[in-house]
């Protein structure tokens, strides 16, 4: 699960019996997703303990998904990090089964989603700045590496200096440990969760442009901006979700009250499940050399197979959402600001410039009492 909020909307203060237990069901093209969660959150798997008592959680899941018949298991959310890079250890104890992290689905729709939202933006290449967080990271490198091909100004932000040098090399952009050294940017593209990298009202306000909006594209899961630091940021930000996937062809058990568990809309569904979605679906079709594939390496062979396979099943990019709520408008053109005026300041400047007495008193006593 992803943080507290998934916790309680899925069990309470209940532990399930062997640390793992069922989450909404997903129909798609003839194929069946259960979502089986584990009793552990993102923070959980800081902590050594954490980790160990989430690996055990998961093997046992595993274990239950293959005795109801499942082929293929998605690493979802941070499980991914779990077993290494190649999922060596969970290959050796389930030959049988495919797996994968969901993360060259996610990184396709990810990038079509940058793309359209930039255009909307009217953010063009060679004219707009943008702030990739976490640039290291499996997604962030692989965003950042198609906004250097479209000719962005990129700069890459994050506390790992060692990577964030290796990025800066290959990739020629300019690179930041900490947004006390940003310059102001247009765009923003949340790879990452870290606390050192969350944005806030504050830091929004210092790196957007000025009498501009700040775009961000988050798909970061918990979310980089939060719903409570986006409300507090007042209409200088337009946050989108990015790395879900649509499909007129994918349906929830018990509809609504399933998706709303994932704070996703209808039709909606995570890149890394569509992803899931799909395999299953190409074995359904005899498509066995898919399992000739490492689906723990995020690649462009990889991310290319999965586009063809999500054009097939009719997999595309959702319409733009924040927080599962519709995005109205791409426009960057921030209002005026309002601050509230008091009476008195009314009565001040009603009086300042004023050369008729004591016919200006009067109209200024009758707008105080329309204000």
């Amino acid at each position: 699960m992803r943080d507290e909020t998934d916790r309680k909307r899925f069990i309470g203060n209940k532990i399930p019996v062997g640390g793992h237990f069922n989450g909404p069901r997903i129909f798609h093209n003839g194929c069946i997703g259960q979502t089986r969660s584990i009793c552990s959150v993102t923070s959980d798997l800081l902590r050594s303990a954490g980790r160990r008592q989430a690996k055990n959680q998961f093997v046992e899941a595993t274990r239950w998904a293959e005795k109801q018949g499942a082929q293929v298991v998605l690493l979802a959310a941070s499980t991914k990090r779990l077993f290494g890079r190649d999922g060596g250890k969970l290959k050796k104890l389930f030959p049988n089964l495919l797996f994968t992290i969901g993360n060259n689905g996610t990184a396709y729709l990810l990038c079509l989603e940058a793309q359209h939202a930039l255009r909307r933006a009217k953010l063009m290449p060679n004219q707009s700045k943008i702030a990739v967080l976490g640039p290291y990271g499996i997604l962030g490198e692989i965003v950042t590496s198609e906004l250097v091909k479209e000719g962005y100004q990129v700069i890459g932000a994050g506390p790992n200096t060692a990577a964030l040098s290796k990025i800066s090399q290959k990739y020629s952009i300019e690179t930041k440990e900490c947004f006390e050294d940003f310059k102001q940017v247009d765009a923003v593209i949340s790879c990452t969760h870290s606390k050192k990298m969350c944005l806030s009202k504050e830091i929004v306000n210092q790196i957007r442009k000025k009498e501009r909006k700040l775009l961000v594209v988050d798909v970061s899961e918990p979310s980089n901006l939060s719903i409570e630091e986006y409300n507090r940021c007042n209409g200088t930000v337009i946050r989108q979700d990015a790395g879900n996937a649509y499909s007129k062809k994918l349906h929830y058990a018990l509809g609504p009250i399933s998706y709303k568990m994932f704070r996703l809309s209808g039709g909606v569904t995570f890149g890394c499940f569509a992803e899931a979605l799909s395999l299953s679906a190409a074995l359904k079709r005899g498509e066995n050399h898919i399992k000739n594939y490492n689906w723990f390496s995020v690649c462009e062979e990889n991310i290319n197979r999965i586009a063809k396979l999500f054009n097939n099943d009719g997999f595309e990019i959702p319409k733009p959402r924040c927080f599962g709520k519709p995005v109205r408008s791409f426009s960057l053109a921030c209002p005026p600001r309002t601050d509230p005026v008091s009476v008195l300041d009314l009565r001040s400047n009603l009086y300042k410039g004023d050369s008729c007495g004591q016919e200006n008193i009067f109209l200024g006593a009758d707008r105080q009492k329309a204000v």
